[in-house]
């Protein structure tokens, strides 16, 4: 679980407030999340300044923003990582699409213990809700298919910087979702059938991701954690290219 990091007072009040709600049921038993751990300590430090993506006509994070920054320094990896799923041809049939949902799965198995640690939930406000774990074996079961061999999380016992960029990598990944949502209705695939990881939240992609960035980007970090949230989030997209190897090979 994410340990060694303390955050601002105002880190919270990033303004906007999260959905809470059950996790979706499914018929599979999921791997145990780690025990969670104890809430991280506030500290007394000024109120951040609220991200531009705040506002209700922001479309985008800031040039200066935590966000846009890692945008920028993880984008050749994350470029190289699209590409590489793209060539599996995962819309060329149902099984080739499987592939790509055993790469989901195995990816969020990996960050599922994150969502729900207690720490990070007072950073970023409602982030239990935005786990996809059972969304994806739900996929997965529609599908015919069994889920992946059980294997160790790679996001474990991480610093809690560095498991802000293992979280950005993963909510990110909502934002292509929402592209390839589209695509898998070639193959007969909607919210309700075997692509309902895919589908927009009930508030749309684009403001889903601006609540998230802006909380990541209010939290108080130094300049060591700043390069810990970028160590991670190329961790996390190394990691996903593992899974995509495996599933491609």
């Amino acid at each position: 679980m994410p340990r060694g990091f303390a955050r601002s007072a105002g880190a919270r009040g990033a303004g906007w407030e999260g959905r809470h709600g059950g996790r979706p049921s499914y018929n599979h038993t999921l791997p145990r999340a780690a025990p969670a751990a104890a809430p991280i300590e506030r500290m007394n430090a000024p109120e951040p300044t609220p991200s531009p993506s705040d506002t209700p006509t922001a479309t985008a994070a800031g040039p200066d923003t935590r966000s846009a920054r890692l945008k920028a320094a993880t984008r050749a990896t994350h470029e190289r990582l699209d590409q590489r799923i793209m060539a599996g041809d995962i819309f060329a049939s149902r099984e080739r699409f499987a592939r790509f949902l055993r790469v989901q799965y195995r990816f969020h198995r990996d960050v599922d213990a994150l969502y729900a640690d207690p720490g990070l939930d007072a950073l970023l406000p409602g982030l239990a809700a935005r786990q996809r774990l059972a969304q994806i074996a739900r996929d997965l079961d529609d599908l015919g298919q069994t889920l992946p061999s059980a294997c160790a999380p790679a996001a474990q016992a991480l610093p809690l910087a560095q498991a802000l960029g293992w979280l950005y990598v993963a909510e990110g990944s909502n934002l292509g979702g929402s592209v390839l949502y589209k695509l898998a209705a070639r193959l007969g695939l909607d919210r309700s059938f075997g692509a309902r990881h895919l589908a927009a939240p009930p508030d749309g992609v684009a403001r889903h991701w601006r609540r998230f960035t802006a909380a990541l980007d209010g939290a108080a970090l130094s300049a060591a954690q700043e390069a810990d949230v970028v160590a991670g989030a190329e961790a996390a997209f190394r990691r996903v290219r593992g899974h995509v190897e495996e599933e491609f090979a």
